[in-house]
């Protein structure tokens, strides 16, 4: 008999915590007190938690787009950066 295991969550399931993480690990790298190997093991990690991000926000935004067109997603505009006020 299979075992029923959950479905892995998503990454945008998990994005607010990422980037809680990012925050307060540039903090804390950014006040300098860190050794080189520690420096180094925190940017691996910030880059990881910053691609986790990346990937959840543009899941977030594919689904988005599912939602208001789902007949044609491929035709839908992409969103206006913040700033633009055209």
């Amino acid at each position: 008999m299979a075992k029923n295991t959950p479905p892995a969550p998503s990454p945008v399931a998990h994005f607010e915590t990422s980037l809680d993480e990012l925050e307060a690990l540039v903090e804390k790298m950014e006040h300098g007190d860190m050794s080189l190997e520690e420096s180094l093991a925190a940017y691996e990690r910030g880059v990881g938690l910053y691609r986790s991000c990346q990937i959840a926000l543009e899941q977030a935004e594919l689904r988005v787009r599912l939602l208001s067109d789902p007949e044609q997603p491929e035709k839908s505009q992409p969103f206006a950066a913040l700033g633009d006020d055209d």
